[in-house]
């Protein structure tokens, strides 16, 4: 009994079924390690972030004395 798209032997189906839970655990632990991955990558981006968008605020404090108060840069 041969189906378009299917597996043909049904004792083929039955012994990789015992493959299913290997299969699943190395895909856990990838997922696990994926997601390890990721959050130590957005904690660095998080903290590269923080430190332009302190520059930026000295910057803005910068540029907004000097349109203030040109005289003190003449």
């Amino acid at each position: 009994m041969a189906r378009a798209g299917g597996i043909t032997n049904p004792v083929n189906v039955w012994e990789s079924r015992e493959f299913i839970p290997l299969n699943v655990r190395r895909l856990f632990e990838f997922l696990l390690q994926f997601e390890a991955t990721i959050k130590s990558k957005m904690a660095t981006l998080n903290e590269k972030l923080d430190i332009l968008e302190r520059r930026l605020e000295v910057l803005e404090v910068q540029v907004s004395s000097v349109t203030t108060n040109p005289s003190l840069f003449t």
